[in-house]
């Protein structure tokens, strides 16, 4: 049996395109790949990262404002984003303030650092540091 494969895409449900595309768009500093409705009445919108990763923004038609991401239900918890170090941490703590995006303290615990923060639609974020020990 092959090695389990890495992570190919991430994609979220969110309520509004206009106002989380651009908020996506300015925390990536890359423009989508692909914007495009789906059969079904669905639209996504796929920003590509690094390592050929890709983050998707997805609309239903059934989803509505009052469907707020809670990690406390079942489903996902939170999406991390890999940060080679504590300081870069600190430079993505930076810029969110220059965004303007509200944001955790950089917690530090034996397996490494994380830097908590949320979109538009409350989905829960963060930049994940390992420990270097």
């Amino acid at each position: 049996m092959a090695e389990f494969p890495s992570v190919s895409h991430v994609a979220v449900t969110v309520t509004d395109l206009s106002v989380s595309v651009p908020w996506y768009q300015r925390l990536f500093g890359v423009v989508p790949a692909l914007d495009e409705d789906v059969p079904g009445g669905l639209h996504h919108t796929v920003f590509p990262l690094a390592g050929g990763m890709q983050f998707g923004l997805v609309t239903h038609p059934e989803t509505t404002g009052d469907h707020v991401f809670n990690e406390c239900r079942a489903g996902m918890d939170h999406v991390g984003f890999a940060c080679t170090s504590r300081d870069e941490l600190v430079a993505w703590q930076a810029k969110l303030d220059e965004f303007g995006i509200a944001h955790g303290e950089i917690v530090d615990a034996h397996f490494g650092s994380g830097l908590a923060f949320r979109d538009p639609d409350n989905i829960a974020l963060e930049f994940f540091a390992p420990s270097t020990q």
